[in-house]
Parts: C-alpha cells; sequence; structure tokens
C-alpha cells in the first residue's frame, strides 16, 4: 500500500495538470471500489473545475469549485493514468506495475477535462475508495476525522508523541503505524526510521524515553522528505509521474534487508526478520534495543 511519500508524489504529479481544469464528463463504469462510490457521482462532478489537490494522510483531495471535495484512497494497487488525446500517449501518475492499456476492465472512472486531457482511476484489486463531501464538512468526514497530525506539519512535536506512547502498551512500531497517532506512515518508513534511532520494533512503546522520541521525531522529518524528494519506493507496486521507478529504495537502510549486515557504523549485526500483526519487520540485532 502506498504510504505518504507515494501519495505525495502523485499529487505533486498530478497537480499541474488537472488544476483549473473543468471536468466536462465523467465515465464511471462500475458502482464501486472497496465500497460503494458516491451517490450521483458523475453530475455531481461533471462542469466543475478542479481548484486544487491537496492530501491528508494516504488520501488525496480534489478542491472543486462546487464547493465539494473528492476523496481518493488509491488502496493496494490503484493508479493514476493521463491519457493525452493529441499525442496518442499514456502518462503515468504514481502508478502501479500492471501492464494497463486504455479502458481495459480494470479502468473504473474516467475524467474528461476541458484541456482533451483524460484522468483514469485503474484498480485491479479494488481496495481503492471514493467519496464525495461539503469541504466545509471535510474534516469531519469518517475517514478523516480521527486522523492523528501530519508528521510533515506544524502540530506534530516531542512532547505530542511522547504523550500518546506512553499511553500505550503496543509495540513502538505499531504505535507510530496507528493512523490516529501519526497520519501516513507504513511499515517501510517506520522501520527505518527505527532502524535510525537505534530502537527494536518489538519494544514497547510506553518504554520509550524523552530524548528517543526527539530524535524519532527528526528521523519521521529526515526520512518522508527524502522518499519525497526520490518520488517515493518502487518495491512491488509504485511508479512515478510518466511510470519511471521512485528511487528511494535505494536508500534503504534496513528494509529488505535481510541476513545482511548492519549499515551502522561500527556495528557487526546483522539485520534480522520477523512477523508482526501480519507484516515483516525488519531490524538490527546489535544495535536496535
Amino acid at each position: 500500500m502506498p504510504e505518504l511519500p507515494e501519495v505525495e508524489t502523485v499529487r505533486q504529479g498530478l497537480l499541474p495538470i488537472v488544476k483549473k481544469k473543468i471536468i466536462i464528463k465523467l465515465d464511471q463504469r462500475r458502482p464501486d471500489l472497496r465500497w460503494t462510490l458516491p451517490k450521483n457521482m458523475s453530475s455531481r462532478l461533471e462542469n466543475t473545475k478542479i481548484c486544487n489537490i491537496s492530501r491528508r494522510s494516504k488520501y488525496l483531495l480534489f478542491q472543486l469549485s462546487s464547493g465539494e471535495t473528492l476523496i481518493v484512497h488509491l488502496g493496494m494497487s490503484g493508479r493514476l493514468l493521463v491519457l493525452h488525446d493529441i499525442e496518442q500517449t499514456t502518462t503515468e501518475v504514481g502508478s502501479f506495475n500492471f501492464k494497463t492499456h486504455k479502458y481495459d476492465k480494470h479502468d473504473h472512472i474516467v475524467m474528461y477535462l476541458d484541456s482533451g486531457i483524460r484522468v483514469v482511476y485503474n484498480d485491479p484489486r479494488r481496495f481503492g475508495a471514493m467519496d464525495l463531501i461539503s469541504t466545509l464538512n471535510l474534516d469531519n468526514h469518517k475517514w478523516l476525522k480521527k486522523l492523528g497530525p501530519e508528521p510533515l506539519g506544524n502540530y506534530f512535536f516531542a512532547d505530542y508523541l511522547f504523550e500518546k506512547l506512553q499511553k500505550r502498551k503496543s509495540s513502538i512500531k505499531t504505535s507510530l503505524m496507528d493512523q490516529k497517532i501519526i497520519a501516513g506512515l507504513g511499515n517501510i518508513y517506520v522501520l527505518e526510521v527505527l532502524w535510525l534511532c537505534k530502537i527494536a520494533p518489538s519494544r514497547s512503546a510506553n518504554d520509550v524515553k524523552m530524548i528517543e522520541v526527539e530524535r524519532l521525531i527528526v528521523a519521521i522529518r529526515n526520512v518522508l522528505a527524502r522518499a519525497i524528494k526520490a518520488g517515493g519506493t518502487s518495491l512491488q507496486d509504485f511508479r512515478r509521474v510518466g511510470g519511471e521507478l521512485g528511487y528511494f529504495q535505494q536508500s534503504l537502510q534496513v528494509y529488505g534487508r535481510h541476513k545482511q549486515q548492519c549499515k551502522n557504523i561500527d556495528c557487526l549485526g546483522t539485520i534480522q526478520r520477523v512477523k508482526q500483526l501480519g507484516r515483516m519487520s525488519y531490524y538490527c540485532d546489535q544495535c536496535q534495543k
């Protein structure tokens, strides 16, 4: 599933293509994705201008001139394709690595813009989701209202995180992945952060000291910023604008490095792998405590 850097890469790639463009037609090719699509979706989107695209956690937010916002979650395999009619070429925006032709069976939503461009939502597994809500009520949407602060925002700081972790009996990894505590973090980036801070993913969250939390804040911001700059991490699915791979996977220090030597200076440990709540964790058996 795409994490914050991958969704932000999609947003940055899509924004200059669709901003201030009008949706002249919407072709809805099925009634649902993971859940039922919004009622009267086509009529509510047609003849509206896309004023902006923002992001909250792993959700894309299309702000419309109608006063509504289209919320898009890419799920496991969702991707956005931009089709240029004149050039007859396909640009893949934050796409996923499945062979896709124009309007194949997994093309579920097609937006026709007044610029001649078509934006296609393609999702083979259909774990993605869309909804429409009044922009004024956006913060109260059921998908968004319980999300924690953005890790790159102004409301994410050490005192906040320390207080949240002190109340948790679960592991530090599980706690950092809890979207109610921090919005947008997932397995890959949490493991990279914990390795940088030399904290074992299995350690109890309420055992983490304030000085370690301060290091976590710095590491989270640093890892996410570098991942966004690199266009995200391409392991199994994700690709960047234009179909090229994101290349942050080349900078991964611990994720996927099972049985390899730890990259921390002066550490002779070996990267281990263990399953935590259904997800693989990678950590150094020597320097992460």
